[in-house]
């Protein structure tokens, strides 16, 4: 890792000078991401400096990522800007942090939610992700005007699939930006997807380059892991054993990564702004949490943090857990320049069409 002389990150502060304290040796760096929605107070959601303090706090403090959350219908019927929106706000903010709105699937056209996904990746140089949603409620439904799916895992499938195949579609090596012929593409890595599922089809191609990372990375809460195949399943538990037993049942899921979902309340006596939505939650020190996280290394490639009261508990994560996970040498910050996927240790995926073409199977 490189050292920054004079950082005001917390992280590399902490760690110069500092005698290694003995600990079990973990499995697996932990990578630490959180989730920023609702940071400090619901104006976050719809205030762009409240959403750049936020985001440019988690990425001093040295967060793998921060996720925003979303909703076809917004908490209360009230009003807040897409998640896409403000993650694609934050990418102008940040330089070294992953960034994962999440995006429904079933309340979107697939094209354009290509389109965004990918317009994402080019704004962050290659720093995004997408938490797919899947909200199916009636009321959901209705802000599009649309019954609920017969087989909504099915469309679910058939969306991620589109929207993979959308990304694919432009060949790294498609711009050829020839100023002397007057010719911007090569029409032959350029290609139609011509997708035809139960409730869609999408012929393409995409309007956008082929995202840095190629495909973003990918999340999935664990009840959809099967149909959407993504890079990171997030797993839920009733308290950390739990945690535990459901990280190693999900290995087997075939994601490249597992990573855990927890509530953490660090701030003692402070009544908590939201539920723990059936995640496990830790209720205690900065360095009892610190501690947790190192014995769930063993099992998780990653956790996920849901501060019960951002505006108390994310500074405390800044300033004495993450840098003392540093020290131990359970997490690495991120680096700047480097692709979210280089990060986790996922390789860059080849394009289909550009394998079909070489007779690749």
């Amino acid at each position: 890792m490189r050292s920054t002389a004079g950082s005001d990150y917390p992280w590399q502060k902490r760690a110069e000078g500092g005698t290694r304290m003995s600990s079990p040796q973990p499995r697996r760096t932990l990578h630490i991401a959180v989730e920023l929605d609702g940071a400090h107070t619901e104006a976050a959601r719809t205030d762009p400096r409240i959403l750049a303090e936020a985001v440019t706090g988690a990425e001093r403090a040295g967060f793998t990522f921060a996720t925003f959350d979303d909703a076809p219908v917004p908490p209360g019927g009230g009003f807040r800007i897409d998640a896409t929106v403000r993650a694609a706000y934050a990418a102008t903010r940040t330089v070294r942090i992953g960034l994962a709105p999440v995006s429904h699937v079933l309340t979107a056209e697939p094209f354009h939610l290509a389109a965004q996904l990918a317009s994402l990746d080019h704004a962050t140089h290659g720093r995004a992700a997408w938490l797919v949603g899947a909200a199916d409620t009636a009321e959901a439904l209705a802000t599009v005007g649309r019954p609920r799916p017969e087989d909504h895992r099915r469309e679910v499938a058939d969306v991620v699939e589109t929207i993979r195949r959308l990304w694919d579609s432009w060949e790294d090596d498609a711009v050829i930006a020839d100023v002397a012929t007057g010719r911007y593409l090569d029409p032959d890595k350029v290609h139609h997807v011509d997708f035809t599922g139960e409730t869609f089809s999408v012929k393409g191609p995409l309007i956008t380059p082929r995202p840095p990372q190629g495909s973003l990375v990918v999340l999935a809460a664990e009840d959809l892991a099967e149909v959407v195949r993504p890079d990171i399943v997030l797993v839920g538990g009733t308290d950390a054993e739990d945690l535990r037993l459901r990280a190693r049942q999900a290995a087997g899921s075939g994601a490249p990564l597992v990573f855990g979902e927890l509530e953490v309340l660090l701030v003692p006596g402070a009544p908590a702004d939201r539920p723990a939505n059936g995640r496990a939650r830790y209720t205690g020190s900065a360095a009892g949490l610190a501690e947790l996280l190192g014995e769930l290394s063993a099992d998780l490639d990653g956790v996920r943090l849901h501060p019960a009261v951002p505006a108390a508990d994310l500074p405390l994560l800044g300033r004495e857990v993450l840098p003392e996970l540093h020290r131990l040498g359970l997490h690495a910050p991120p680096e700047p320049g480097v692709t979210l996927r280089s990060t986790l240790g996922l390789a860059r995926p080849e394009n289909r069409f550009a394998a079909a073409s070489k007779g690749i199977a």
